[in-house]
This record gives C-alpha cells, sequence and structure tokens, in this order.
C-alpha cells in the first residue's frame, strides 16, 4: 500500500567503529513520545558509532566545541537504504535524499547538555557538499498563561440547567474561544470574556502578572534516540525543559524532501496552563548572510544583518509565515504548521509571525513565533493561546527547509506545501468557504449603494475559492431589508467563476446557533402573533415566513430546500449542543445536516487531527444517534468565522473549505446545486494539503471495501476508515509513513462492515493537515 524505499548511499569517507554501551537514562514521567514509537524511561543497549580519529575542523573551518561522549539509542533505527544514521565522533550523522536530487547532511551533537546542529549540509548535482549551517543550535521561548471559561460558555450552560461545578468548568474551558490569558489590563471589556468575578474555583478578572511566565528552553540531554518509521527517520533528545512543560527536543527529516520538521515534544502537570510558543535556528554564520521576506502586499525586502546586534526579535509582518536566510552558499526557509500554529480568531490580520535576530558580529538567529495580543482593540478579549490539558503531550513544531540557491528558489520549495496558500482547483468540484462574518447586507446598506464592492470577496476568490458563505445575522427592526440588501448583493459579486451564497445565523428556537443555508432567496421574520398565518404576502418582498415556533420554521426549510448547520458545535454559545437536542424532532430532520468544522476553538498541539477533540468526535456521535433511524447521515461543512478581510489577511491558514462535485457553478441566485450536493453529501472537506478525489465502497458485510484516491503535498501519516454501529465507533487506520511528499495514490482497504451503520474516509499529513468524506449508510 505504500511506495518502494529509494535506494541510498551511504558516506565511504568515514571510518567508523561500532561500540554498544548499555546505560541507564531518565526521562520526564510525564514524556510518551507516542508518535516516534519510543520509550525515554530507559536507554538500555545503545548503539554508538565513533570516528578513529577526530576531525580538527568542520566544514566552514569552525573547531568543533567539546562535547561530552554522545550515546544514541538506535533500537528503534532500521536502514532502509534511503535515509541512514551512525554516530561517528561523538556527532549523530544522518543522511538522507532530499528534492531535486539533492543529498542531505544532517549532523547532531550535544554540548554542555544542549542539542547542536554540528553540521547542516547539501550535495547537489555536481557532488560538492555546501555546509550551510555549523554549530547552530534549537531556540525556544515560551509564555504560559491561565486557561479560564468564558462567559459565551457558561450563559448555555445555565440555560441548560448544568451546575456549574469545578468539574464542569474544567471540562469546557480547554474548548474556549473568548479568552485571552496574557491580557493583564485592568478592565477588560468587549465580546464575552471570562466572569470578572469567576466561576467554580477559576479567579476571576483582572488577571494577575504572577499568571504570565515567560521561560526558554533548558536542555540536560545525555544522549539520543533514533527512530525510523517508513521513509522517515526522528531523533529525540531527552531532558527538555519549557516553563512548566518537560520532555524532549525531536528533529525529523523525511525522504525525498529537504524539509525538517523541529518540536518540543512535551507536557506540564499544571492544572490549566494555556500557552504560546516561538522557535527558530540561532548561532548561525552571519559573514555574507541575509533574512528575505514578503510582505503582506507580497513585495520582496531583504536585510544584510549590517546593522546593530538586536536585544531582542525583529518581528516581520512576512507573507505565507516564511522567511528565508540566505547563508554559506544556500538558504534556509522557515514556517510554521500552515493550520495547527493558529488558534480561532475574530480577524486573519497578520500579526508577523515571523522574527530574526542579529546576536551579534557574527551570529544571528531566526524563525517562527506567536503573537501576545491581537491587533484590532475590539477584540483584545479575544487571544485564546493553545491550551494544554495536564499529562497530554503538546507537539510544538516549525518548519526548516535548506535548499542550494537563493532565497527565491527557497520560497519556491517552501511555498509548494500549500500551494502558494491557494486552494488548487479539481476538475469536477468547486471550493466552497462557508460563515464568514461579512455582514454583507449591513455592509451594502451602510454604503448607500447595491452596487458597492467588498473586498471580502476578492480576498477570497485570489485564495481559489469558487462559492463563499457569508453569514449575516437578522436584527427584527431591519430583518427583511437586510434579507434583500443580503440576497441582491450576493448576486451582483457572483459571476461564472465565483459564487456568494447567502447564509444567516441565527439563535434561537433549535438551541445553540445554527446556520440557515439557502438554495433561492426566502424571506422571513422571527415572530408569529396568534392567528397570523405561517405564510404571509408582503407588498414589498412578497411570500414571506412568519416563524414562532421549530416546527414553523422546518416547515419553511423543507418546503423552500433549505438546509441547516451548527457552525461551532459544542462550544461558543452553542457549548453543550448539538447534545442537548440530539433527540428533537428538528435534529432528527433530513434538514439538519450537521455541523461545522473549524479548529482552534480550544487550539490543543496533542491533536492528530485538526480539532480531533470537539468537531470529529461529534461527526461520528452524531451518526451513532441515528444509526437506528432511516435519517440520511450528519455531515460537517468546513467553516471559517471570521469578521472582515482585506488584502494582506492569512486567509488560507485560518480556515478550511469544502469540495463540492457540483461541475459548473449555477447562476447567480440559484443555489439549488449547491444545497443538493450539500443535502447528499456529495462532498469533502479540507484544510487544502490533502484532496479526496475520488472514492467509493464496494461488497458488504465482511468483504467490504474501501477505494480512494488522495493526493498530499506534506508527507502523508495516515489513511483511516471510520464506521460506527450506534453504539461504537471503530478507526482502522493505514500507516502511510512509507510515501513520499508531494504523491498520489490510490489506496484499497478492505474491512468488515457486518453490523456497522455508516462509514466514512480521512487522510491526514504530518503538518496535522488533512481531508474527510462525508459519512455513508451501510445499511
Amino acid at each position: 500500500m505504500g511506495s518502494g524505499i529509494m535506494a541510498g548511499r551511504h558516506d565511504n569517507r568515514y571510518a567508523w567503529l561500532m561500540l554498544l554501551h548499555t546505560r541507564h537514562c531518565r526521562a520526564p514521567r510525564s514524556l510518551r513520545l507516542k508518535r516516534l514509537g519510543a520509550s525515554f524511561a530507559t536507554c538500555t543497549i545503545a548503539l554508538a558509532v565513533t570516528l578513529s580519529a577526530p576531525a580538527d575542523v568542520n566544514a566552514l573551518g569552525q573547531a568543533p566545541n567539546p562535547t561530552a561522549p554522545l550515546v544514541c539509542d538506535l533500537m528503534g533505527y532500521a536502514p532502509n537504504g534511503g535515509i541512514t544514521a551512525r554516530v561517528t565522533d561523538d556527532v549523530l550523522l544522518v543522511q538522507w535524499p532530499g528534492a531535486q536530487d539533492e543529498r542531505l547532511r544532517l549532523g547532531l551533537s550535544v554540548v554542555d547538555g544542549t542539542p547542536t546542529i554540528d553540521e547542516l549540509a547539501i550535495q547537489g548535482e555536481d557532488a560538492a557538499w555546501v555546509t550551510i549551517a555549523a554549530d547552530a543550535r534549537i531556540e525556544f521561548k515560551i509564555v504560559e498563561g491561565l486557561r479560564r471559561i468564558s462567559n459565551q460558555q457558561l450563559s448555555p450552560l445555565r440555560n441548560l440547567g448544568v451546575e456549574l461545578t469545578q468539574d464542569i468548568v474544567d471540562r469546557y474551558k480547554w474548548d474556549v474561544f473568548w479568552d485571552a490569558p496574557l491580557d493583564l489590563r485592568t478592565e477588560v471589556g468587549g465580546g464575552n470574556p471570562p466572569p470578572a468575578s469567576g466561576v467554580a474555583g477559576q479567579p476571576g478578572l483582572p488577571r494577575s502578572p504572577d499568571e504570565v511566565r515567560r521561560a526558554d528552553a533548558v536542555y540536560d540531554a545525555q544522549g539520543c534516540v533514533v527512530t525510523t518509521d517508513g521513509a522517515r527517520l526522528a531523533v529525540a533528545f531527552p531532558g527538555m525543559r519549557l516553563g512548566s512543560f518537560s520532555g524532549a527536543l525531536v528533529l525529523t527529516v523525511y525522504e525525498g524532501t529537504n524539509l525538517i520538521r523541529v518540536e518540543s515534544v512535551a507536557s506540564t502537570d499544571l492544572p490549566s496552563v494555556a500557552y504560546k510558543y516561538d522557535l527558530g535556528l540561532t548561532d548561525l554564520n552571519l559573514e555574507g548572510s541575509r533574512i528575505a521576506w514578503r510582505d503582506i502586499a507580497n513585495e520582496s525586502h531583504s536585510y544584510s544583518l549590517r546593522g546593530p546586534a538586536n536585544s531582542d526579535h525583529v518581528v516581520l509582518r512576512a507573507a505565507n509565515r516564511l522567511v528565508v536566510a540566505e547563508t554559506n552558499g544556500g538558504a534556509i526557509a522557515a514556517f510554521p504548521p500552515p493550520h495547527t500554529f493558529f488558534w480561532a480568531r475574530e480577524i486573519e490580520i497578520n500579526v508577523g509571525n515571523n522574527w530574526y535576530r542579529k546576536d551579534d558580529e557574527s551570529s544571528f538567529s531566526f524563525g517562527i513565533r506567536q503573537g501576545e495580543q491581537e491587533v484590532v482593540e475590539r477584540y483584545l478579549a479575544n487571544w485564546s493561546l493553545y491550551s494544554a490539558p495536564p499529562g497530554s503531550e503538546q507537539h510544538m513544531a516549525g518548519y526548516f527547509y535548506p535548499t542550494l540557491g537563493d532565497a527565491s528558489e527557497a520560497f519556491e520549495e517552501a511555498l509548494a506545501f500549500t500551494t502558494g496558500d491557494v486552494y488548487r482547483p479539481l476538475p469536477g468540484y468547486q471550493v466552497m468557504g462557508s460563515h464568514y462574518h461579512t455582514n454583507l447586507g449591513r455592509e451594502l446598506m451602510a454604503s448607500g449603494s447595491i452596487d458597492t464592492r467588498l473586498s471580502d470577496f476578492e480576498v477570497l476568490r485570489a485564495a481559489g475559492i469558487n462559492i463563499a458563505g457569508p453569514v449575516d445575522r437578522p436584527r427584527d427592526a431591519t430583518q427583511l431589508e437586510e434579507l434583500q440588501w443580503l440576497f441582491e448583493g450576493a448576486q451582483r459579486h457572483s459571476d461564472d467563476a465565483f459564487m456568494v451564497m447567502p447564509e444567516m445565523e441565527n439563535t434561537n428556537l433549535l438551541g445553540g446557533h445554527w446556520d440557515l443555508l439557502f438554495s433561492h432567496p426566502v424571506y422571513y421574520v422571527d415572530e408569529r402573533a396568534p392567528g397570523t398565518p405561517l405564510v404571509t404576502e408582503h407588498p414589498e418582498y412578497g411570500r414571506m415566513y412568519n416563524i414562532g415556533s421549530a416546527q414553523d420554521l422546518m416547515t419553511m426549510i423543507e418546503a423552500e430546500d433549505m438546509l441547516v448547520y451548527m457552525p461551532h458545535p459544542r462550544t461558543k454559545g452553542s457549548t453543550g449542543f448539538p447534545d442537548a437536542v440530539s433527540d428533537t424532532d428538528h435534529f432528527r430532520n433530513d434538514r439538519y445536516r450537521g455541523a461545522g468544522w473549524r479548529w482552534g476553538m480550544g487550539s490543543d498541539l496533542s491533536e492528530v487531527r485538526l480539532s480531533d477533540h470537539r468537531v470529529i468526535p461529534l461527526l461520528d456521535d452524531m451518526n451513532n444517534w441515528i444509526a437506528d433511524s432511516s435519517l440520511r447521515p450528519k455531515y460537517l461543512l468546513a467553516i471559517t468565522e471570521t469578521y472582515f478581510k482585506a488584502p494582506g489577511d492569512d486567509i488560507y491558514a485560518n480556515g478550511p473549505v469544502s469540495y463540492l462535485r457540483i461541475g459548473e457553478l449555477p447562476e447567480p441566485g440559484n443555489y439549488a446545486p449547491i444545497v443538493d450536493a450539500l443535502m447528499d453529501g456529495n462532498y469533502f472537506v479540507t484544510s487544502g494539503e490533502v484532496l479526496i478525489p475520488s472514492h467509493r465502497y464496494d461488497g458488504e458485510g465482511a468483504n467490504t471495501t474501501l477505494t480512494a484516491e488522495v493526493q498530499w503535498t506534506f508527507p502523508l501519516d495516515f489513511v483511516e476508515v471510520v464506521y460506527g454501529d450506534g453504539e461504537t465507533t471503530t478507526t482502522q487506520i493505514v500507516s502511510t509513513k512509507d510515501l513520499p511528499p508531494f504523491g498520489s495514490q490510490t489506496f484499497t482497504i478492505p474491512f468488515d462492515a457486518t453490523g456497522q451503520a455508516w462509514v466514512r474516509f480521512a487522510a491526514w499529513d504530518s503538518a496535522g493537515n488533512g481531508a474527510m468524506t462525508m459519512p455513508i449508510r451501510l445499511n
């Protein structure tokens, strides 16, 4: 089910002697590096390899730092002909085939307990090795605060009659949206922040400065653990402390690409930690080097590092979250995982996710970062950071991509992983984004002209989105007028290549928040006086519905070919929902399609999949709830949950999309083909890097087979078939770690469908990105 492993070449310039060592080493008791398949509780029978004679200088002519004897556990390492690893002269030497016939060499050592990049070199077509970094280190910084539950979550729980105990607070606080643990303002206003008076043992506001803790990584590495898994190799250095977190520094390389993943894999025992981290390469050789980036207008810039030394990070509002260092005849790009790096926000303004620092006249640093507050005053209370439940294994990751050549080549290679931050076209599909708080109707009314063109949609269109779903919110006094401007404005922003599809977000009748998707313009008001017919004729807007109950609403939805999705389930104003309405007639109606898929409302870097703890389990729960009925399966719709947009905003990083199989776009104002595709589940949702162009299920019972075509950019981690019987959800995972990046493959996976009610398919890559098909009925 995977690809063949590429043949590798050993570097015969290194004569080496294998020595077998047995030693005992301690690791933090909370460290559980499950992804590496290794335990650091003991380091037994570690295989070390040393040179017969030490070298006097490295490739840059620098004398090596004194190091203690390096002992590495190689029991989890299996030479596969592509990636090789050995210890020589107290340096772990890793070699692997990269992109475009390049070969890379990474030398790792421990200096005074600190993992050190002894050498990073690339061999090009001329067979000469170019060392682009030597005696460099990994820099990690962390800022921690106290996680709180918000008033926005508490309100629906109170309305449901839930007693607000500490157990309840501790259960729901991790999925908070309106929290800003680093906000030390004495008066916290705007939005739905945590309660000022506290709740169930949670302290109130304002926050105490003592809650904020800052730290740099501290290392006490005594050796390393090397593991191979398919076509990738990971090197872990236990003994890392980062604030209240303890764990290991882990570097992973992948066959067929120059990509290097660097991460802190660590956990904390503290009960309410929220945090952010910065990551970079430091102690890089400054001579002849420069920093390059593109600003939010996509204009190129560079800095030669000739100015004075910097005392702090120089923050860059760089496009695509990408900065490049040209150094020593090559270039290194630095960028974060494209989606897991970001918690949910109300806006997508670039706050500066990259940095550089001139350390002195001979060295510099650069990397990735997260800001400490929102950049728009009205949203200062919305900067939630990552959640770290006690004992959870947090993966604080960043990527470095070294290449021969200049910065332009590094930009090109790095941007390929997100196709330049554009959702790539797929024949037969249209790309849909939903739940954009553009307030289309109100904005047009405020402008005074129905022909005003909003920049929000230009930005979405440039990101490769073909169908944009702006969501307005009804206001009693002007609801009908706003609907008219919404419908008319949507048509005037649409053409044969881009369609604006109106949506309305509501907070009444059905429980929690819910979005109404239209197949055509429909007018309604949220009241029905006694004796008033459900349908009346309005002198200006024509046919109009008077909605006074959930039954009235569902009657309109069925008659007018509409759909309902809950945009942010189990959090925000839908905390406790849709669970609380799972037995109602309106939820158990095929027009109630399901829920919105959006990560970040509870960003937890222990998750393997995007929204692994909140939304994806809900998808499976919903289908188990209705397994004994004749209802269609419940689905997910990719949503974004952000407000106004402008050129330069980080659209791609902050929202997933749905790929709808509908062929050509319909005429403006006719959304029925889109509604039909959503109704039938004829689509998949994705973060953008992983696509599922086709899939099908054949056979029955124990002889059922899933066949699916998958395309990906980042190295693929696994594909999975997920099915449920109404009580239990079963996940059948197939590892794809033997496959190269930028691949396409058709998977055939047999599974036993006996007694199962529904099934779906998904694929996930090594950066946490993925795609999911919608469930189908098996019976």
